[in-house]
């Protein structure tokens, strides 16, 4: 498995209306970021604070400069230390990751899911809640 390129593609797929966020995030984002919490609208993530429209995709998501115009565009998340738990946890399962065509598989991965699964696992230790399993 090689290391996150930041393709986006997880972020891009599941930025829209496949996220959810906890009430407690929720909650901490009133008091302490307002300025993601304005992006909220009732328990739901991710609406234009303007409109109240629902937003097709994460407004934290932001591409980083390029060095060259050739070179693929890069990824980044300005809320990163507080982004949704969903996102803490993706990816969880090497299914999920081909499924998503995620950049970080290599054939070795899909040759063997249960020895990749359990690489995924170890890279995924300190994004996951104690006891996931």
């Amino acid at each position: 498995m090689k290391d996150c390129n930041q393709c986006g593609k997880c972020c891009i797929k599941y930025g829209g209306g496949d996220l959810c966020a906890t009430k407690e995030e929720i909650d901490l984002w009133e008091i302490f970021n307002p300025d993601i919490f304005e992006f909220v609208k009732g328990d739901e993530i991710w609406f234009d604070p303007k409109s109240g429209e629902k937003l097709s995709k994460c407004p934290f998501l932001e591409v980083e400069p390029k060095k060259n115009a050739t070179a693929p565009n890069k990824y980044t998340c300005s809320i990163y230390l507080d982004r949704p738990e969903d996102c803490r946890h993706y990816p969880s399962l090497i299914a999920e990751m081909v499924r998503d065509e995620c950049e970080m598989i290599e054939i070795v991965d899909l040759e063997n899911y249960k020895k990749a699964q359990k690489k995924l696992d170890l890279l995924m230790q300190d994004s996951r809640p104690a006891g996931y399993s």
